[in-house]
């Protein structure tokens, strides 16, 4: 371990807390300050948009930019068709060729706010490369003979996350089991076609990327790197990216820019400096300032996070937007002209010409399942305008949503219900 890395991207990966794991950090280090270097990170194509778990490695991809470096985002179009077994209980549902082209269109969106393809050349413009380019031609028997020589069964069997399924008597399908070799072989790819030397990923990756280096090194002869960072969680041991609601979205059209404001000014006090290093662009000594407040202050702070982390993703306009309705929300008791909205059809109030306000809350996304809301009612967390509600059968009449009616699950949630 070095004490302090002369490349600037190294400087900032260990001084933001994005360093855990790295193969060779002196190497690596001494590679970064010779001139450009062109490093990947992977993301397969299960979903039209990432989430804040994906996050992490969205920033590091920005930040290899922003310190003089080509970011290459590669699609795992060939490797989707799989999926990755890593610290998976079971496997992942196979998707067809349009439906992962689908999800790689939605993706493109979220990267477009992080990183610069300009004309993708060495210029340092991003890139965003496909791996069913060279996935999708191989010849079985060939791949075999020519890379799967190169691996051992055993050490594969010691990755912890094979080690995890298997320690659980959980099936590891032989679909499944290749995805480590495809994986191992992007590095490959990426290093005859664009001189990539560098991957990076998630510590849950580790044992992928190291396969990928060693593949590297024996077929090319090529030095090559692996980093990765540490899987986040909040200091209550959450996962992050996940909430009692559902994914936090990156891209707008799955979840409103508002909520995602939201997710980041409900971030637990613990969180808030070291969010503040991951997430945003502030100087260190601000987010150690801003993180180190206590009491009414330290909410400020929880302000100024989510504002950041909303403008990076979706823009400044959005997140004065959501900033504006969570204060009006809030303080002012409005309505909030950003909150999410639902509108309902006449033919929706199903029950005598009306809707249960339990199913109103449902359809509203406040709550997940029909005894989700009833607990919620019942529980006293639930308003209706600025009326507390109590019976989970009352029912809504159409007219009672002609205007739109602000709904509150708890004091932070809420949305907007309107007739069409």
């Amino acid at each position: 371990m070095i004490d302090q890395p002369k490349s600037a991207f190294l400087r900032v990966m260990r001084a933001r807390g994005f360093l855990q794991d790295c193969t060779d950090l002196m190497g690596l280090d001494g590679v970064l300050t010779e001139g450009p270097v062109t490093a990947y990170i992977g993301f397969d194509a299960t979903a039209s948009s990432l989430h804040v778990g994906s996050l992490v490695q969205i920033m590091m991809l920005r930040w290899l930019q922003k310190t003089g470096h080509r970011p290459v985002v590669l699609m795992g179009g060939g490797t989707s068709k799989i999926g990755d077994p890593s610290f998976r209980d079971e496997a992942r549902s196979l998707m067809d060729d349009a439906r992962i082209a689908e999800n790689m269109a939605g993706i493109r969106q979220v990267f477009d706010k992080y990183v610069d393809f300009g004309a993708g050349d060495d210029t340092g413009g991003a890139l965003m490369l496909n791996n069913a380019d060279w996935l999708d031609g191989l010849g079985y028997i060939a791949f075999l003979r020519d890379i799967g020589r190169h691996f051992s069964v055993n050490r594969m069997l010691a990755f912890e996350s094979v080690r995890t399924r298997l320690d659980r008597e959980q099936s590891l399908s032989f679909l499944e089991f290749n995805y480590m070799l495809l994986q191992a072989y992007d590095f490959l790819e990426l290093y005859r076609r664009t001189g990539c030397r560098l991957q990076m990923g998630g510590s849950d990756q580790w044992g992928n990327i190291v396969s990928g280096i060693d593949l590297t090194r024996r077929v090319a002869g090529a030095e090559v790197f692996g980093r990765a960072s540490p899987l986040r969680t909040t200091a209550s041991g959450a996962k992050m990216g996940k909430t009692a609601q559902g994914a936090v979205w990156l891209n707008a059209d799955h979840l409103s820019p508002y909520d995602f404001w939201q997710y980041w000014r409900n971030t637990e006090d613990a969180d808030v400096g070291r969010f503040l290093k991951l997430f945003t662009e502030l100087d260190i000594a601000e987010c150690e300032r801003l993180g180190s407040l206590s009491g009414r202050e330290i909410n400020e702070a929880k302000v100024i996070l989510a504002r950041e982390v909303t403008t990076l993703c979706h823009g400044a306009e959005a997140a004065t937007a959501a900033e504006e309705t969570a204060r009006e929300t809030f303080e002012s008791g409005g309505a909030g002209a950003d909150l999410p909205l639902v509108t309902l059809a006449e033919a929706d109030f199903t029950v005598n010409g009306a809707m249960p306000v339990a199913q109103l809350f449902v359809r509203a996304g406040l709550a997940q399942s029909g005894k989700e809301a009833k607990r919620l009612i019942e529980g006293g967390g639930a308003r209706f305008g600025a009326r507390a509600l109590s019976d989970p059968g009352e029912l809504i009449a159409p007219a009672s949503l002609k205007e739109p009616v602000r709904l509150s699950a708890g004091k932070k949630r809420h949305a907007l219900a309107r007739l069409g």
